[in-house]
């Protein structure tokens, strides 16, 4: 099976004429299935919910997501917080559809200047197509993909059921995760077996890159694992827990506020949301000690944003990269 995860920002109203709504939690999912010269394609739609209140399931979203959508019903501050969110996660490619409700109006020009200030080279469409023709050009959209094999399966929620035992909820980030795979859970290195695995309701033996998978873990404590935690094969050196680090900061379009010793940061990657303190600026270069260890990958695979909450309109403070110990 084939599974494109789209960031989609718009009205449930949209998003359930596109694919079926399925379920709801910090992040709503609408799912598509089908079977095209004789293979079986799937279009998960995975749309935010309480934003502008609360950034991190739009954040969450974006950590998983390859190709955006965003359903513009007016223009104001969330709408560019969202394109902002939606640049630093590098979601290079996606469709904007200028939909306003009944008796409102939307500028068109305003709407293509303000993506191409947050640097955005999006199809903007100044009318809502049909729902199919906005499914092949999300597929069309989501076709090339560059991919690390390494496993890598970011888990947001797990439970302990009985008869089975421990089982992680996430998304395959990169490469496959097999039956009786031996794992590692990080932070911590915990080891495991892959009891059983689970996509949408069925039981398979593997799971591809963009799959929502359910693991039953064998040899693993409820307390082992948690939102954030990363499942890894067996001796796998592609991640590295770091304390402290060293980064280049690249500020996102739109922020004017700058970044000051002292200040609490959080930084939102692979499902993560880690708090932080500024210790030392130099230029470009920020060091930040973090509460808990904060987990990356060693390819550079996995955009690292950083966040101000109180920050006012704007929390998004930009992506941080060539993240080192400090």
């Amino acid at each position: 099976m084939s599974v494109l995860n789209v960031a989609f920002y718009g009205s449930d109203e949209l998003a359930s004429n596109i694919a079926k709504k399925g379920d709801s939690r910090d992040v709503v999912s609408y799912v598509f299935k089908e079977t095209k010269d004789e293979k079986v394609r799937i279009l998960s739609l995975l749309r935010p919910l309480k934003h502008p209140v609360s950034i991190r399931p739009l954040l969450s979203v974006l950590n998983v997501s390859r190709v955006g959508f965003v359903e513009v019903k007016q223009i104001d501050a969330s709408l560019g917080e969202v394109l902002v969110a939606m640049k630093c996660s590098e979601i290079e490619v996606g469709i904007a559809v200028i939909n306003p409700d009944s008796g409102d109006w939307v500028d068109p020009d305003q709407v293509r200047v303000l993506f191409k200030q947050a640097k955005l080279n999006w199809n903007i469409l100044e009318e809502l197509p049909e729902a199919h023709e906005i499914r092949e050009e999300l597929f069309s959209l989501g076709q090339s993909e560059d991919e690390s094999d390494e496993l890598v399966v970011p888990l947001d929620q797990k439970f302990n059921v009985q008869g089975i035992g421990v089982v992680g909820i996430g998304y395959v980030q990169s490469g496959k995760i097999k039956k009786h795979d031996q794992i590692e859970i990080i932070p911590g290195r915990r080891p495991g077996v892959v009891r059983s695995l689970q996509v949408m309701d069925d039981d398979v033996n593997e799971a591809g890159s963009g799959d929502r998978v359910g693991v039953a873990l064998r040899g693993v404590d409820e307390d082992d694992i948690g939102k954030g935690s990363m499942i890894v094969l067996k001796d796998s050196d592609s991640l590295v827990e770091l304390s402290s680090t060293i980064s280049e900061l690249k500020e996102a379009p739109f922020q004017r506020r700058r970044v000051a010793i002292g200040d609490i940061v959080h930084a939102s990657t692979n499902m993560q949301f880690k708090v932080g303190r500024v210790i030392a600026i130099q230029g470009s270069a920020i060091s930040i000690e973090w509460e808990s260890p904060l987990v990356v990958r060693k390819d550079g695979l996995g955009v690292v944003i950083l966040v101000q909450l109180d920050a006012v309109p704007m929390r998004i403070i930009g992506t941080v990269t060539e993240t080192n110990s400090a």
